[in-house]
């Protein structure tokens, strides 16, 4: 998330009653080294768009979501429903075992296993992978993480492996975190080119393994890789005023995960500051009422706490 964005975002929604923040990353806790040298070899060299695997998985557009990134989720073993029912569940790679995505599939859920792919965080399963040379500038909030060089081959190896643990669980697409460090202050000279390629060479990596990927934040390169990822996940674009510019994937069929984080605990956001976020997911700009985005209010701690647009309060058990 960029900190002058940030910055302008915050003073911006001070003068109209509603402050969003950033979400904390989530701890991970588990990982491979056996799978970076696998994955090391499958590194390419081409930032060229890929061509999707049209047997992966691809999210349809308003489908009903829940994201929980702070704990493992538990998945009920009675048959009972899960809280809520969404169609798909965005979990941490590394904290949920392969057991848990496989009781997902068996309730006819998708998943989508989230990651860090452009930010460094001590005390991770793979964090002495990274060399020196490829941290830049702390990030702005959480001064334990610092900024990835996604031009690295170093770095690509270990998300190629991540990817590839991805796919050993069972996800059917990743959710790789974190970049736009073009928006920041990344101490690296990332840009916007950087991120399209890396993109690109995600997304390959995600096709190679046989599973679907998509685009966190990062709206300024999403036309650019569109066609190269399955779906988008966003965090306030109400915020922003920039939910239209999902408008172009969306109507490519592709589903806009959408989430805003108001300045009330969840469960208190009613009235027009519910109706307000959720008209802007629900595109009024396009005629046709089924393309949407799939808009979901959380706390900035990802836990199992949601409140959909409906009003409805419903919170995930967690470990």
């Amino acid at each position: 998330m960029s900190t002058s964005r940030f910055l302008a975002f915050m003073i911006c929604q001070i003068l109209i009653g509603l402050c969003i923040a950033a979400p904390a990353s989530t701890q991970l806790t588990s990982s491979s080294a056996s799978q970076t040298a696998t994955a090391s070899a499958a590194v390419k060299t081409s930032t060229a768009a890929p061509t999707a695997n049209a047997d992966a998985w691809w999210p349809k557009v308003n489908s009903t979501w829940q994201i929980v990134l702070n704990a493992p989720i538990k998945v009920p073993t009675d048959g009972s429903p899960l809280t809520p029912n969404a169609d798909v569940w965005d979990i941490d790679m590394f904290s949920n075992p392969a057991s848990t995505v496989s009781a997902l599939h068996n309730l006819g859920k998708g998943f989508i296993c989230y990651f860090s792919a452009g930010s460094y965080e001590p005390g991770r399963p793979d964090s002495s992978q990274f060399k020196p040379t490829d941290l830049g500038n702390t990030l702005d909030g959480w001064p334990d993480e610092n900024w990835l060089d996604i031009r690295s081959t170093n770095v690509r190896n270990i998300m190629a492996a991540r990817i590839a643990l991805a796919k050993s669980k069972g996800c059917d697409a990743v959710d790789p975190d974190n970049v736009d460090g073009y928006n920041n202050d990344n101490g690296l000279g990332l840009t916007q080119q950087d991120t399209i390629d890396y993109v690109n060479f995600l997304a390959s990596t995600a096709v190679a393994n046989g599973i679907s990927i998509g685009l966190k934040n990062a709206i300024e390169v999403l036309p650019q890789v569109m066609p190269a990822v399955q779906f988008a996940v966003n965090e306030q674009c109400y915020g922003y005023g920039e939910c239209d510019s999902y408008v172009p994937i969306v109507e490519s069929g592709k589903a806009v995960f959408h989430i805003e984080y108001p300045n009330k605990p969840i469960g208190k956001v009613k009235g027009k500051n519910l109706k307000n976020i959720c008209n802007a997911g629900s595109l009024p700009s396009v005629p046709d009422p089924a393309i949407t985005l799939s808009t979901v209010l959380k706390n900035t701690d990802l836990s199992g706490l949601v409140q959909l647009c409906n009003g409805t309060v419903a919170k995930t058990p967690t470990q």
